[in-house]
C-alpha cells in the first residue's frame, strides 16, 4: 500500500507552485534584497500585478549581467516599468463609481461585506437565491479600489451564467456588452470577450482552472469571486484547492467564496489561517419579492414504484402549466411568464411538442439548455414582441413565454418576466457505479439546495409562485444538498485531470473533502490496466 502511495507521488508530483499549505509566503519582489541596490526596485510595487515579477527578474539580470538580461538595457527596463506605473495609474483614474439599488438585500449590508473584504484575504458571502450577491459583490469590490492593480475575477459554473451575469453587470455599470469601453467581459469556451483593460471578467471555472497553467499566481487577477460554490463540482473543488495553496504566495489577492445558505462554515474552516481561525462568513438574509409555493403531488397508479421519474409526470407539467396560464395577469402589468424544469432534452422536446398542441397561439415556447447555440439561448433573455403583460405594447406577437430549461437555469441567471416556476423535481446526476465501472447519467430527485434554487428563479422582479410536482414531506425527506461530484465520479479521470493540470497527486490536494483511499486506488488501479499510466519499475510487486 504504501508503495502504491510512492508510485502515484512519484508520477503527479505538483508543478511550480511549490507552496502548500500554510507555508511561508517568499516576500513579494519590492521587498527583496535587491531593493536596495537601484531605486528602480522601490519602483516596482507600484506596477500593475501582473508584470512586478517579469519586471523584478529583469531588472535583477540586467543589473547582474545575467544572459536572461541579454537584449535588455537598464534604461529600457526603466521605462517599462514607468508604462507599467502609468497603466495602473490610468485604471485608477478610470475606476468606474457603482450604484447599488437600494432595495436589494445585499446592498443593506455592503459596509459589512466591504469591511470584511478589506480586514481579511479571504471572505465567504452567503444567501438565498434573489438576494444580489451575484451582481452586486464585483461593484463592492470596485468601489474598495480593487480591479486597479489587476482585474477582478468572477467565476460561474455555467457558460449561460457567465455570459448572462457579465450582460447584467455592465449593464447595471452603463455599458455594453461587447462593446470598446465596457468594464465589464466575459470569457467561456470558444468564446472571448475579455481584455485586460477590463475591470470586472466573468468565466466559468474551467476557465480560470486552464489559466493557472499559463499563469500559475494567478498574477492578472488582484480580486476572485467564486460564485455558486455550494455547486461543488470538480472544477469548484479543484480551484477551492489551488486557491489555498497559492493564497500564501499571493498575500495581496482577496478571494470572496458565495455559497447559498448551505454549510458555508465549511468553506471559512477550507480557509483558515495558519492559527485555525476560520475565514469570516458575512450572511445576506432575505429576498427581493416574496414567493409562494404550491405543492402538487404526482398520483401513482396502483402497482407502480416511485424509482424513477414518474409516467404521468408529463401530464401533471402540463396540468400546472395549464393551472398558472389561466390566472388573471398581474393589475400591474407586471411579469408574468413560466419556467420549467425538466431533466433533459428528450424531455424538453416532448413537452415543447404536448404544450404547442395545447397553448394559445399567444403563448411563445422556448428551449433552453447547454447544447443550444448562444444565439438560440439568447431569444429566452430578448424582451417579446408583442402586448400583454410584461411583454410591452402592442397586440402582435405572443402575449405570454413559456420556458423549458433544465438546471442549467438553476443558478445566477434571471431569465427577465418569470413570474411563475414549474418544478418537477427532477435531474440527470452523473454517477460512478463502481461495480460495472460506468459512469451513468440517471434521472434522480434533486436535494432541497436544488428545489430552493429553483424556487429561486421566480420573485425576482415580483412576487412569484413555484409549483412543486411532489409533496411536502417529500421535499422535507431529501438530502439537503446534492453530493459533491468528486464523491460519485470516477476518479481515474480526476487522477489524469489533476496530472493535467499539474495539481499533483489525489493523496496530497487541498481538497474540501478528500475522496475515500479505497476509490483512489480503485481509480489508479483501473488506469495501470488501460495503459493510460506506468507502474513505478522500483515497486513491480504494486
Amino acid at each position: 500500500m504504501a508503495a502504491m502511495a510512492r508510485r502515484r507521488n512519484k508520477l503527479f508530483e505538483p508543478a511550480p507552485l511549490k507552496t502548500m499549505g500554510n507555508d511561508p509566503a517568499p516576500a513579494r519582489p519590492a521587498s527583496r534584497p535587491d531593493a536596495g541596490r537601484h531605486p528602480l526596485f522601490a519602483r516596482l510595487s507600484a506596477c500593475m500585478q501582473v508584470d512586478q515579477r517579469p519586471l523584478h527578474a529583469r531588472l535583477k539580470a540586467v543589473l547582474r549581467g545575467d544572459r536572461r538580461g541579454r537584449g535588455f538595457t537598464l534604461e529600457r527596463v526603466a521605462q517599462d516599468i514607468e508604462r507599467s506605473i502609468e497603466r495602473r495609474a490610468s485604471r485608477l483614474a478610470t475606476l468606474p463609481v457603482p450604484t447599488f439599488p437600494p432595495d436589494l438585500p445585499v446592498s443593506l449590508r455592503r459596509d459589512e461585506i466591504a469591511a470584511a473584504v478589506r480586514a481579511h484575504q479571504v471572505v465567504v458571502v452567503c444567501g438565498e437565491t434573489g438576494s444580489g450577491k451575484t451582481t452586486q459583490l464585483p461593484k463592492i469590490c470596485l468601489e474598495l479600489g480593487r480591479g486597479v492593480a489587476g482585474i477582478i475575477g468572477h467565476t460561474q459554473p455555467r457558460r449561460i451564467a457567465a455570459r448572462a451575469v457579465a450582460a447584467r453587470i455592465a449593464d447595471e455599470m452603463g455599458g455594453k456588452l461587447g462593446t470598446p469601453g465596457c468594464p465589464v467581459g466575459y470569457k467561456v469556451r470558444f468564446t472571448d470577450q475579455s481584455s485586460p483593460d477590463q475591470f470586472v471578467k466573468l468565466m466559468t471555472d474551467g476557465i480560470l482552472l486552464a489559466e493557472t497553467q499559463g499563469d500559475r499566481l494567478l498574477e492578472q487577477y488582484d480580486t476572485l469571486i467564486i460564485d455558486e460554490a455550494h455547486e461543488r463540482s470538480l472544477n469548484i473543488d479543484f480551484l477551492l484547492g489551488y486557491l489555498r495553496q497559492l493564497l500564501p504566495r499571493r498575500p495581496d489577492l482577496k478571494i470572496i467564496v458565495t455559497s447559498a445558505t448551505i454549510d458555508p462554515h465549511s468553506f471559512a474552516a477550507h480557509f483558515a489561517g495558519p492559527d485555525g481561525t476560520p475565514a469570516p462568513v458575512v450572511e445576506v438574509s432575505g429576498r427581493l419579492y416574496p414567493v409562494e409555493v404550491r405543492y402538487r403531488p404526482v398520483e401513482l397508479a396502483p402497482g407502480e414504484e416511485e424509482d424513477e421519474e414518474e409516467p404521468d409526470l408529463q401530464q401533471a407539467i402540463l396540468n400546472a402549466v395549464g393551472e398558472v396560464l389561466s390566472e388573471p395577469p398581474p393589475p400591474d402589468g407586471g411579469p408574468s411568464d413560466v419556467l420549467v424544469f425538466l431533466s433533459g432534452e428528450r424531455e424538453i422536446r416532448e413537452t415543447a411538442e404536448n404544450l404547442r398542441a395545447l397553448a394559445s397561439a399567444t403563448t411563445e415556447i422556448l428551449p433552453l439548455y447547454a447544447r443550444l447555440s448562444a444565439d438560440e439561448q439568447n431569444r429566452v433573455f430578448q424582451p417579446r414582441k408583442g402586448g400583454g403583460a410584461g411583454g410591452g405594447s402592442g397586440a402582435a406577437g405572443p402575449s405570454r413565454r413559456v420556458v423549458l430549461a433544465t438546471n442549467v437555469a438553476e443558478t445566477s441567471l434571471t431569465v427577465p418576466g418569470i413570474r411563475y416556476v414549474v418544478d418537477p423535481g427532477y435531474a440527470r446526476i452523473s454517477r460512478y457505479s463502481p461495480r460495472t465501472k460506468v459512469q451513468r447519467l440517471p434521472i434522480e430527485k434533486v436535494s432541497q439546495a436544488s428545489a430552493d434554487q429553483r424556487k429561486g428563479r421566480c420573485g425576482r422582479l415580483a412576487s412569484g409562485v413555484c409549483v412543486r410536482l411532489y409533496s411536502e414531506k417529500d421535499y422535507t425527506e431529501r438530502p439537503r444538498f446534492t453530493e459533491p461530484e468528486i464523491k460519485r465520479t470516477n476518479l481515474a479521470n480526476v487522477i489524469l485531470q489533476m496530472a493535467s493540470l499539474a495539481l499533483g497527486s489525489v493523496d496530497r490536494f487541498p481538497f474540501l473533502e478528500p475522496p475515500d483511499p479505497r476509490m483512489v486506488r480503485d481509480g489508479y488501479d483501473t488506469l495501470v490496466e488501460l495503459g493510460a499510466v506506468t507502474p513505478d519499475p522500483e515497486h513491480p510487486e504494486t
